[in-house]
């Protein structure tokens, strides 16, 4: 049966000036709705601007600065436990996820919060931890009602709040460095007072996904800064070299490096401490299983060729560098 749909001008006026304007503002809500469809919609809404910190270092540079100790002290907090799906953490149509017989099922994880004290820059974060408003039975309000059931944030067992974290210290943050945008990792950032800059990996903010269309909001209203998102300054890669790599605090205490796929600005960190150099991976990897046997997430990550890429090279870092102590996206590795 063939279904005579209604012309969207009925009942419209009919007169020759009216169609000169409506017809062409129909077309182009066509055009522009095929183009949002393609391409989707920018992470965030919020203004972005290029940061002032960082100067670009090679990888022998950051590999030479490996055999000292450094003057960071570090601390990884396990904010919360959660269970996501399988299949968004491992890319189960890897060869060898298939070889080993991964399958779907529910993956129990971890939320973290990361704290760098320097002895002359403060204290820094790495990620945002879980805010407060995330333990009450509601629906946090930042949270679209679609967003929040995707996601299963009613399931997450929160230990403790960034706003618990943050009773105990004396001052702010002097800020905050995201290894990436997601949900997940920017869901303390409403416990952290709105002046305390934070930081994103090139064109993190800027990457286009259809998905953002309904992401976007919810991200927006978690960060919600009262200056712009302060983009990491990662330069070209140099030759030679297969990754843009920055000594954030020119000391060579810290280092971002640029690590795209699972957003397009994915950044891990190179963290020097007293008791040896810490890898911060963010998603790039967010299992023990994946970092053991070089597979990158499934689908929660944007670009699995980008994402295989800088995973092979943060595991080859770590290879050739026995000492550093790797720290995965949502699961601890035992050495």
């Amino acid at each position: 049966m063939i279904r005579i749909h209604r012309s969207p001008f009925a009942g419209c006026p009919r007169d020759a000036a009216a169609a000169r304007v409506l017809v062409p503002v129909a077309l182009w809500l066509a055009a522009l709705g095929a183009t949002v469809l393609q391409t989707g919609c920018t992470a965030s809404s919020l203004p972005t601007e290029r940061a002032d910190l960082g100067r670009p270092v090679s990888a022998a540079a950051l590999e030479r600065a490996l055999e000292q100790p450094g003057p960071i002290a570090f601390e990884r907090i396990v904010v919360a436990d959660w269970v996501v799906d399988r299949g968004g953490l491992i890319n189960l149509d890897h060869p060898e996820a298939e070889r080993q017989g991964i399958e779907a099922g529910p993956e129990p994880i971890e939320i973290y919060l990361y704290v760098l004290r320097h002895p002359t820059r403060g204290t820094w974060l790495v990620d945002s931890g879980v805010a407060e408003v995330f333990r009450a039975e509601e629906r946090a309000p930042q949270v679209s009602a679609l967003v929040g059931a995707v996601m299963g944030t009613d399931a997450l067992d929160v230990h403790v709040s960034t706003a618990e974290w943050l009773e105990t210290q004396p001052r702010p943050p002097a800020g905050v460095f995201l290894t990436h945008s997601h949900m997940d990792h920017v869901m303390g950032l409403p416990d952290v007072p709105a002046s305390v800059p934070v930081f994103v990996g090139l064109g993190e903010a800027r990457g286009r996904s259809f998905l953002n269309l309904f992401t976007r909001g919810t991200i927006d209203r978690l960060i919600a800064r009262d200056g712009a998102l302060q983009e990491l300054d990662f330069p070209p890669v140099a030759d030679g070299d297969e990754r843009s790599i920055l000594d954030v605090f020119g000391d060579g205490s810290l280092f971002a490096i640029h690590s795209p796929g699972h957003t397009p600005g994915s950044t891990a960190f190179l963290v020097r401490t007293p008791h040896g150099p810490k890898l911060l991976v963010g998603d790039t990897c967010h299992t023990a299983w994946g970092w053991r046997n070089g597979v990158e997430p499934g689908s929660f990550t944007a670009d699995h060729e980008a994402n295989a890429t800088s995973l092979a090279w943060l595991r080859r870092l770590a290879a050739d560098h026995p000492a550093i102590d790797v720290h995965l996206g949502h699961q601890r590795l035992s050495r």
